[in-house]
């Protein structure tokens, strides 16, 4: 390949992701009715919203993916702040908007959107910047140190909100970068168990989160509070079987499982679909860290590749924590299913993310630098 020649995108990163909108879409409109036709009169509530959702990414993504990825270092700084703003809005009244107690929502002409969702993708950005300007410096550790500081304040911020899953995706995907960035694993492992020894505290002191846990261990001792979603998951789950009931035949969803369309619509596709729905779910989200992760490899600078890794980290790991929820594997912290629970931002801001996988796949690769 000639020096800044273009290349085209990979077409598996915009597949697998696409498959996931339109399988999304699908369960959203089967999963909400019930709830939206008792609460709204209207059984297309959600689905007109998540669709529109949908289109407008769709766009973004496709143009974003012309956008070459090197202009978010240059803009990083403009962008962290523009998130921290954002997210500093919602603790203003009149301008923070605060449903079951949280405030994480902003309102701006009747139109409300979680400033979390792009704070995660420019924190990536940030970090992704921070760790390669003091690599170029050559003080990684100094790098080490101001990515942390980040991190960790970012998710005091949004859990101040409250938004305890929001802070721990932060949490996990800045110590991703950072480990990904060249830093070594025992200067993660020291930072590591100090933070895990302040959150097993903040679990059992904190009530909201310590009545998490307790229902985490034993859901069926609170079978009409903490424990209640997560015993009508699992019995959506098991009743789903290996084919499941049928689309759109869940009984689950008809006013047990809460608003089954956001955090436990998992276990709604698990119910219709059954095992091999669950398969396919699991599978397409394994092929798109896949490619996410083949991008990042052979990325021809450092920033395209940690920003690649964030975004993959960011998709995957949200992915892996809502089925773990769902599934009774660890507490439930209230983290939506990419791609698949309803939320206008979530959705707009993941495909966005995709667009930008898109353009640094298009850019030349190390193998065929080397080659040349």
């Amino acid at each position: 390949m000639k020096n800044g020649e273009k290349k085209k995108a990979d077409f598996l990163i915009l597949l697998f992701p696409l498959g996931l909108t339109a399988l999304g879409l699908l369960m959203i409109f089967s999963a909400s009715a019930p709830y939206a036709k008792s609460q709204f009169g209207d059984i297309y509530f959600f689905i007109k919203d998540q669709m529109i959702a949908a289109l407008i990414g769709i766009v973004a993504m496709m143009g974003v993916s012309f956008i070459n990825y090197k202009l978010y270092k240059k803009f990083s700084w403009i962008i962290i702040a523009g998130g921290l703003v954002l997210l500093l809005l919602t603790f203003i009244p009149g301008i923070g908007v605060e449903h079951n107690d949280a405030r994480r929502w902003i309102s701006i002409g009747g139109f409300e959107f979680q400033p979390s969702e792009l704070y995660k993708l420019a924190l990536i950005i940030f970090l992704a910047r921070v760790i390669v300007d003091f690599k170029e410096k050559d003080k990684p550790l100094a790098g080490y140190f101001t990515a942390l500081a980040i991190t960790l304040t970012s998710a005091v911020i949004i859990f101040m909100q409250p938004h305890m899953s929001a802070a721990i995706i932060i949490i996990l995907i800045g110590f991703i970068i950072i480990y990904a960035g060249g830093t070594k694993i025992k200067y993660l492992i020291l930072t590591i168990a100090p933070v895990a020894a302040l959150a097993i505290v903040g679990a059992f002191t904190v009530d909201y989160m310590k009545t998490r846990i307790m229902a985490w261990l034993d859901p069926f001792a609170y079978p009409s509070d903490s424990g209640y979603q997560v015993i009508k998951s699992l019995y959506a789950i098991a009743s789903g079987g290996l084919f499941g009931v049928g689309l759109g035949k869940s009984t689950q969803k008809f006013l047990y499982i809460p608003e089954p369309q956001n955090d436990f619509i998992f276990s709604i596709i698990a119910e219709e679909l059954g095992y091999l729905g669950v398969f396919l779910v699991i599978a397409l989200f394994c092929m798109l860290l896949w490619r996410g992760i083949r991008i990042a490899i052979f990325c021809e600078d450092l920033f395209g590749t940690l920003l690649a890794t964030g975004i993959t980290a960011l998709i995957f790991v949200q992915a892996a924590l809502n089925i773990a929820v769902v599934t009774g594997l660890i507490p439930n912290t209230g983290i939506p299913l990419p791609f698949f629970s309803a939320g206008g931002t979530s959705l707009v801001m993941f495909l966005t993310e995709i667009g930008i996988l898109m353009n640094i796949s298009k850019q030349p690769k190390k193998k065929e630098r080397l080659t040349e």
